[in-house]
């Protein structure tokens, strides 16, 4: 009787919460926390595997290819009727842009430190600001020059130098790479979104990923391709399941925000770097790292808000 009891109350509070008329930006908001902390353990696991001597780049493909294959099922549940030209252009440019990003995200993981290489992602606001001034001739605000100013200010407390020669390390440069890819794969995977559906863009992406990331395997490894070692198959499986909650939150997220506004929201996820960084590799500076990383999400927040 209690047990029923116990059910009919559940029942009565998960109905509650359907027609409740903030259901949305509840879901919103468990969404984005989902996806900051899939994305970070998802930087974790991959961190160890490239340590553990596998192939940053072959880590990129299996990667891909566990994810597609659980995405396999999920093809019954796509509506093939909205799927059209414009959709293919835009899947392949997410695709590709995707597997780029996170080849190139591996590669700095494996050379770099998390709690260094996770603050770098506020770049994007200023990388967004330089795009705007090149292509738009949209020049800053006072605001996006004092936004610009924090972030170039919280980065001397994460590289320990104000020196520009800091990016000529390879791990930064890769990490700028893996940034600008990702803001352009962003754009894609919301018009793959638009054109269709929150899960036929996981079904693409995971797809698309695996195939141009297996074209980066054959064109820049200096190794053939490998099955995983037998050790780390519970690892990568366990990458691919929060790549792949990543993947998905971020979808779900652009279906129902604004693109500029939900990469500020995700941009969390570099405190809780520095701290697994601290936790899991024994980095240093933890408390110099966290004030750093604050600076530079005030300074991004100031751009995203303030500066346009």
């Amino acid at each position: 009787m209690c047990n029923i009891y116990t059910l009919l109350k559940l029942l009565h509070f998960l109905i509650f919460l359907w027609f409740n008329p903030y259901m949305q930006i509840i879901l919103n908001t468990i969404a984005i926390f989902l996806r900051v902390f899939s994305n970070s353990l998802s930087n974790v696991l991959q961190k160890k595997l490239a340590g553990e001597n596998e192939n940053p780049i072959n880590v990129n493909f299996i990667n891909y290819f566990i994810l597609s294959v659980f995405s396999i099922p999920l093809l019954l549940l796509v509506d093939y009727n909205l799927i059209s030209y414009k959709f293919w252009i835009f899947a392949l440019l997410g695709g590709i842009t995707g597997a780029i990003c996170n080849c190139f995200m591996v590669l700095a993981l494996e050379k770099g430190e998390l709690s260094v290489l996770g603050p770098i992602n506020s770049y994007k606001a200023v990388i967004g600001l330089i795009f705007g001034i090149i292509i738009l001739h949209e020049y800053p605000t006072f605001y996006g020059i004092l936004g610009i100013m924090l972030i170039i200010a919280g980065s001397y407390f994460i590289f320990d130098t104000a020196s520009p020669k800091v990016f000529l390390r390879k791990d930064i440069q890769y990490r700028i790479y893996a940034l600008i890819f990702s803001a352009l794969e962003a754009v894609f995977i919301k018009k793959v979104i638009i054109l269709s559906s929150i899960t036929t863009s996981f079904i693409t992406s995971s797809f698309m990923g695996a195939l141009f990331s297996f074209i980066i395997v054959r064109i820049f490894s200096n190794k053939e391709l490998q099955l995983p070692n037998k050790n780390h198959s519970v690892m990568y499986i366990m990458t691919a399941i929060c790549f792949g909650l990543m993947t998905f939150t971020t979808a779900y997220v652009f279906k129902y925000m604004n693109v500029g506004y939900a990469l500020s929201l995700f941009q969390i996820s570099i405190l809780i770097n520095v701290i697994l960084g601290y936790k899991l590799f024994n980095e240093k500076n933890l408390l110099k790292k966290l004030f750093g990383s604050l600076i530079i999400l005030i300074g991004s927040a100031t751009i995203l808000i303030f500066g346009h």
